[in-house]
This record gives structure tokens, sequence and C-alpha cells, in this order.
């Protein structure tokens, strides 16, 4: 049994007066009578003064009694069995990064809002609880309508780490699990940005504080051979220390007896961040940190090594002498690239072979020097400038897509998976202008690109997370949050992982690719908007509790009615007797 209005039981205390008229009675007035035939019932009456005798009509009282009880029940919204009434709390915790942020008496934001949590619960006397935590991707950290001890327990286990995101999205899904005129608790660390529209039925409150903080914006690592170089930006939000130590730890890695440790001072500017780098030799994983402040998180990164990925080129037979040539040159200075045959290897070969990349000319040979019109926006093309190139192409245009023309003739194209390039580089100056190294590097890296794995191995929160598979395999993501599978094959784009950490790739159980996601956003290490603050519902969206509201059990007006009718019946045939 429940009751969705108590104070609807206070009608009980009319009991008290109805018991003390049945016992109560009050000396009568003596009436005079010539015979007491005249009266059927003859009743007993007081002879003196008021004064408690048994009373003779209980079955009446019984009635009345019951039916004071049962308006008592009505008000009080009582509910029985599955009719119990329930509760249902919908609350919405910020999983933004910020939330980790310490206050000037060390406690962090979500202990507080924890601690708001479990007030908000036994406020509204809930009976059941769901829990939301936004971000990029929203999640349910309990329920939906799940036991208030086991709701405040999840969120107990809950570490806000997430990326700046907009909550609208998952204020709207709240709306939705809570239902119609009810509220939704919002709990964050700022107050609404002015302008911003917030649903109706939403209570935000805002429990964090302005603080001044010293964070790492960006962490990045490549590795060439036995040499790592760590790239870092710090900045200062506020009026925070002029200058801060940055100290780097490098793990030993093959061919290493120990790890190396470096520190070094550098000077914060009012704007923007500083730039400093590390270099380490035969290096496992770096850990970089700055001295702890308001947010230690985003003071802290560990980086793996990234070596750069190799790509194997073969040139295939057919090839003319001179692209022969100009390719081996640009292909003997290319960081990470091993020449010859072998599996998953780059093919490229001459005209209207099947290799991955062919070279040459068809038809009648004719040089242009501009205008050349290339697609903007695709990555072959990237930082491709063909001012004072002398380019010699055929008048049979290859197949596929137009990437890049000169007239009505194709230069460069596009089909299946193949990149045609017309040209007779006898006749051409391309080779040896930038132009012809810059289009080969971007080649090379969407050769990269499409390699098993991760074309990235550290990204920062926010980021979407990239991934390459192949067809008939099976492959897992392995993360700080557990295991999920992946469905589908070639370049997966994922959504931003929820938390930062190391996540591995497996395919069919065994690891093949790992990716870093560093704790590191900018918009949450500016803490100086933070505060206080709680916009309360709009009524539209409040919690109304009074009235007969629907959905109010009806049953105890059915026995409220049939005791009145009974109690009526019965003092009605008492009295004609």
């Amino acid at each position: 049994m429940s009751f969705g209005f108590p104070w609807g039981l206070l009608v009980l205390g009319a009991l008290v007066p109805l018991v003390a008229a049945y016992f109560l009675r009050r000396k009568q007035k003596p009436v005079v009578v010539s015979a007491l035939f005249l009266w059927r019932t003859p009743r007993p009456r007081a002879e003196a003064g008021p004064r408690f005798e048994r009373f003779t009509r209980e079955a009446s009282l019984l009635l009345e009694a019951l039916a004071v009880v049962a308006a008592a029940l009505f008000l009080a919204d009582v509910r029985l069995g599955e009719d119990a009434r329930t509760r249902h709390l919908v609350l919405v915790v910020d999983g933004s990064l910020s939330l980790s942020a310490r206050g000037a008496d060390g406690r962090p934001v979500l202990e507080k809002v924890r601690a708001e949590a479990a007030k908000r619960v036994e406020e509204e006397k809930a009976t059941s609880v769901t829990v939301l935590a936004s971000g990029t991707v929203p999640r349910v950290l309990a329920g939906p309508e799940a036991e208030p001890s086991r709701a405040l327990a999840a969120l107990e286990s809950f570490r806000a780490l997430g990326a700046d995101h907009d909550v609208a999205p998952t204020l709207l899904g709240a709306q939705e699990l809570a239902g119609p005129g009810r509220r939704v608790h919002f709990l964050t660390d700022a107050p609404p940005a002015e302008g911003m529209a917030v649903p109706a039925a939403v209570r935000w409150t805002a429990l964090g504080a302005p603080r001044d903080n010293v964070a790492l914006v960006s962490a990045w690592r490549r590795d060439e051979g036995s040499t790592a170089t760590v790239t870092l930006r710090v900045a200062r939000f506020g009026t925070g220390p002029e200058e801060t130590e940055v100290r780097a730890v490098a793990r030993p890695g093959p061919g290493a007896k120990e790890g190396t440790e470096r520190r070094e001072r550098v000077r914060l500017p009012e704007e923007g961040a500083a730039t400093l780098r590390f270099t380490f030799e035969n290096a496992g994983d770096v850990e970089v940190s700055l001295p702890q402040d308001a947010l230690p998180e985003d003071g802290e990164a560990r980086l793996p090594p990234a070596p750069e990925r190799r790509v194997r080129v073969a040139l295939a037979e057919g090839l003319d002498a001179q692209a022969r040539s100009a390719l081996e040159r640009f292909l003997a200075v290319s960081p990470g690239v091993e020449q010859g045959p072998g599996e998953g290897a780059l093919i490229i070969g001459p005209r209207g072979s099947d290799a991955r990349v062919t070279v040459g000319a068809g038809g009648a040979v004719r040089t242009f020097v501009g205008p050349f019109f290339a697609e903007k926006g695709h990555p072959l093309l990237d930082d491709v400038q063909l001012g004072g190139v002398r380019w010699a192409a055929g008048a049979e245009s290859p197949p596929g897509r137009a990437l890049m023309t000169a007239g009505t003739v194709v230069l460069l194209s596009e089909a299946e998976g193949q990149v045609h390039l017309n040209v007779d580089l006898s006749r051409s100056n391309v080779q040896r202008t930038p132009a012809w190294p810059v289009l080969l590097g971007n080649l090379l890296r969407e050769v990269r690109r499409s390699q098993e794995g991760f074309p990235r191995r550290q990204l920062s929160l926010g980021e979407s997370l990239a991934v390459v598979t192949r067809s008939g395999a099976r492959y897992t993501l392995e993360g700080p949050e557990g295991t999920r599978p992946l469905f589908g094959a070639g370049a997966l784009s994922l959504p931003p992982p929820a938390v930062p950490g190391r996540y591995t790739l497996e395919r069919d159980g065994e690891p093949v690719d790992a990716v870093e996601v560093l704790p590191l956003d900018a918009r949450e290490s500016d803490l100086r908007g933070r505060g206080e603050g709680d916009r309360p519902a709009d009524a539209a969206g409040s919690d109304e509790e009074g009235g007969a509201a629907p959905g109010r059990a009806r049953w105890p007006l059915l026995v409220l009615l049939a005791a009145l009718l009974a109690d009526f019946h019965l003092t009605r045939r008492t009295e004609v007797k």
C-alpha cells in the first residue's frame, strides 16, 4: 500500500467527534404524553446531565466510520498491490570532464552532484529512479525506473570524463522517459548560457564554481625509427601561475634498459598556448604530467609508441624508363616505405594494367600549362600546387571519375579503387616540381589509412574513432568500459569514446592495434564560466500532486457511497418502526 497524498489521511480525525457523538448523551426536556403506546420504540434517556452510557446504534456507527475511512483513503490517493502509486524520478547528470574539477575546499563537483541527487530522491519520495549521463552519446546509468538504492549506487561509480557537448538531446530523451507533465532534474556545474533554450520541464541545477586552471590542450607523439618526438601545448585559463613545470617520463622500450625523465619550465601566455617538444630514444610509453590544480585530469597524458605505418610498394613491369626513374627517386627518400612485391603491396603499373595506380598516356599527346581544374576537397589533391607545371597528357582519357582536368582532357581519375595518372613524364616537368612528391605522398597517406587498424594512434576527447577492418573476420573493441563487437568491413567511423583510456582492436580474439584517447579538451579545461544556480522548471512541467488526478483509485468512493446508502437505509428503517 502507498499514498500519493498522505495529507489526505487527516480526514481520519473526523472519527473522534463521530464516536464521541454516539457515546455522549445530553439531558432532554421532560415531555408529558397521555400514554406510551403512542411511541412505537420507546428509548431510555439520560436522567441528569451529560454522561457516557452504552450506545445502542452500533451498526450505524460502523457504517459512518467506514464512510470516513473511505473518504480519507480517496483523498490520500491510496494504491494497493500492482496499483501502488510509483513516483518516478528522472535525473540527468552532466558527463563533462569539468565535473571532476575540485572546488576551493578540495571537493569535486561530482561529489556534490551525488549528494544533491540523493537529496532529490528523498525529497520527491521516489519509488523508482532513472539516471542518465549526458555526452556526445547519452548513456543510461541506471534504469529505466530502477530502485533508488541501485540508481544512487550506479551514480557513485560514475566518473565524469566526457568531452564538451550539447546537452539538449539528452534532456529531450529524459523528458520522454519521465512522461508528460513530469519534471526532469539536470545536475551540472554551470548555469545555462544566455539565450539557451532549456525545455520547460527541466529543473537546471548548477553546483560548480569558477576556478583558475592550467591544462594540456594537446599532446602528440611521432616515432621515426628509434626516436620518439613528443609535442605538447600547455595553456593557462584565468589568473593562474605565469609559468609551470612540465614533466615527461619515458618508460623503457625495445633496446632500452631504463627509462628517461625530462623536466622543463615553460612560460604561459595570457592568451593561446605554449608549445614544447621532447625527444627520446628507444622509448616505450611516455607519461606527461603538470602540477596538480583544480582539474588534475587534464594535466596528465599517456602516449604509447606511434610509429608511422609502413607501406610496401612494388613497381610492375611495363613502366617506361622516365616513369620508373621518377617513382624510384621518390620512394627512396620516403619514410616508412618498403620496396618490392609482397602481401598487401601497392602496385604501380603502366596504363591499361590492373595495378592499383597506373601511370602513362594513351593517344596523341598534348602538353598543357594550365589552367588546371581540380576537385576541391579530395584527399589526393591536398596541397597540390600546379603553378609552373607543364603536363603532357594523352588524348584518350582514363576511365573513372575525373579528379583533375585540363580543358576536355582528364589528367587524373579514380575508378573502383584504382588511380589513373594520364601523364607522359618524358615530355613533362611535373616530376621536377613540388606537386609530384606532394601528390605521391597523399597517395601513400591514403594507402596507410586503408590499412587494418586505427589510422591515428592518439585522439582527444570528443573525436570520432576511425578504424579499418577486413571482411570475413570478427572484430571487437576493448576499452575502459568493456568489450563491444564491431560490425561492417572497411573504413568505419565510430562514435567518440565516452571516457579516455586505451582502446584495443581485436580480430578473432587477437590484438591488432591500439589507440589512446587522451583526457584533453580546452573547452572543458576552461573553468572560469562555472558557477552555482537553480533554474526551476516552469509550472507546465512541474509535478502536480494535489486533487483527484487522473489515475487516482476510485474504489474508496464506491465504498463511501455504499456505506452512506446502507446507513441511510438502516436509520430510516429504525425510525419508521
